[in-house]
């Protein structure tokens, strides 16, 4: 993300030829101006230079027609606030204190409302990732990458791998468009700056692994929901050439999902060397890399030690406290409905810039997650007195163990994932806690006037003078 300290609405960029489009509806108030109620009123003296006073009916009238302003202003609704520096868009408190400034001071918070997809050049590639191995996913995926082909003239990538499904092969529709396709390889080909645009097909997986195939700028991504629980698939498939169109056209919300940085850094060497025994452990080479991007969290866990793990947590450089448990969970707010929430975690909406610490069963009755603002850098190590190393996964890939001495950093990355909507931010959001995870759902309360013994009494009335009304009634 492209952001300024000058610059109070930054224009993520998103993929090779996408940006989110700022809001430019958002003033702030002067500063030294208690209120912007009272601009434009032609007798206010905080706002206008008088130059001297009128007499007689000028006066009045000059005072008449500023009341008149005034409550004309106060029966304006009040706009929304499009833009927040730090907690506040103010940064003057008072008559002479203000915050200083400073390169790294200002983390841009951008309204929901004003995030929408724009094309500053038309895209012309387009990836294509479904759910591998789903024999429902088969038909979709060939009706889209034929559309995309002959309607819309697009290039379109596809993983390797997907080629090569038997289902797909023997797919006689597919033959004729095998030859037409792009492909790449993971963990081989390079795609920065050669996506322009992202189609998911399948579930909430989908998503994670094109958030783990662009570990820098992410193109914009639009999932279609035909996998099994689909948080984060906002899409429906049935009329997919509309929807793909007005999104291509640039009608589209977004949903900028943060991203969390994560380096592992090793005692025995400052550049990220593989701990081990022997020489030949220490001069062998690591794969996947020691820096990953994550979507949704880093789990720290004790692994296959029977014993508790015993996590030093620091923030910013200051120990904050220790874990003993079975992990820790470092995630997002994407990735607070994932795996934290099933440890008792909060639910974030993706918009609030944060971090979320969550205890994975801590041997503690007042350990509860915990939630830092996406500025801090976090430090992870395994406690000196550790009796079991530990071991760390990043949005359940690259698995790989800490060892005493050791340590993982992490902190906000600028690469967030633009994750197109489908509706808007707010919407989907709370659609997805309805349709998947059931949130807040429980029989209505019924009215009183629907229950009959309860029609026709009175406050004073007791629970026996009711039963001896229904023996008389009987």
């Amino acid at each position: 993300m492209e952001v300024s300290a000058d610059d109070p609405l930054p224009r993520p960029r998103v993929g090779s030829c996408g940006a989110a489009a700022a809001s430019a509806s958002y003033a702030a108030p002067r500063a030294g101006h208690a209120s912007d109620l009272c601009a434009g009123a032609a007798g206010c003296s905080g706002c206008h230079s008088s130059g001297g006073s009128d007499a007689g009916s000028d006066a009045g009238d000059g005072t008449a027609s500023a009341v008149a302003q005034l409550l004309q202003n106060r029966l304006r609704p009040v706009r929304r606030t499009r833009s927040l520096n730090a907690p506040s868009p103010i940064q003057q408190f008072g008559p002479c204190g203000r915050i200083m400034k400073n390169s790294a001071m200002v983390m841009t918070i951008q309204d929901p409302a004003s995030q929408r997809l724009t094309w500053y050049k038309p895209p012309l590639t387009v990836l294509v990732i479904k759910k591998v191995r789903d024999a429902a996913v088969l038909q979709p995926f060939v009706q889209l990458v034929t559309w995309l082909i002959e309607e819309k003239r697009m290039v379109v990538f596809v993983e390797q791998a997907v080629l090569e499904e038997a289902s797909l092969q023997a797919s006689a529709d597919f033959c004729t468009l095998r030859d037409r396709l792009m492909t790449f390889r993971d963990g081989k080909d390079d795609l920065t700056d050669k996506i322009d645009f992202i189609i998911c097909l399948g579930g909430d997986g989908t998503l994670l692994y094109a958030s783990q195939l662009f570990q820098q700028s992410v193109p914009p991504v639009m999932a279609f929901h035909l996998g099994s629980l689909g948080f984060l698939t906002p899409f429906e498939f049935d009329n997919f050439q509309e929807q793909v169109t007005n999104v291509l056209e640039g009608h589209a919300a977004l949903t900028l999902r943060s991203r969390l940085r994560c380096m592992i850094m090793r005692k025995n060497d400052g550049n990220n060397v593989s701990v081990g025994v022997g020489k030949a452990a220490l001069n062998s080479p690591i794969k996947p890399p020691s820096t990953f991007l994550v979507l949704n969290e880093v789990v720290i866990d004790r692994g296959p030690s029977p014993y508790l793990s015993n996590i030093d947590l620091f923030l910013d450089g200051k120990h904050i406290t220790s874990v003993q448990g079975d992990g820790l969970i470092v995630s997002t707010p994407t990735g607070s409905t994932a795996y934290a929430v099933a440890a008792g975690a909060s639910m974030i909406h993706p918009n609030v810039p944060a971090i979320m610490v969550t205890p994975i069963c801590p041997h503690s009755l007042s350990f509860r997650p915990i939630v830092v603002p996406a500025g801090v850098e976090l430090k992870i190590s395994v406690s000196p007195d550790s009796r079991n190393t530990s071991w760390v996964s990043f949005d359940g890939r690259n698995r790989q163990e800490l060892f005493h001495g050791d340590s993982l950093r992490v902190t906000t990355s600028v690469y967030p994932v633009p994750s197109i909507c489908a509706q808007d931010q707010i919407s989907d959001w709370f659609d997805s806690l309805a349709e998947c995870l059931h949130w807040n759902v429980r029989k209505r309360q019924k009215h009183l006037d629907e229950l009959s013994d309860l029609t026709h009494s009175g406050s004073n009335d007791t629970l026996d003078s009711l039963d001896h009304a229904d023996q008389l009634d009987s």
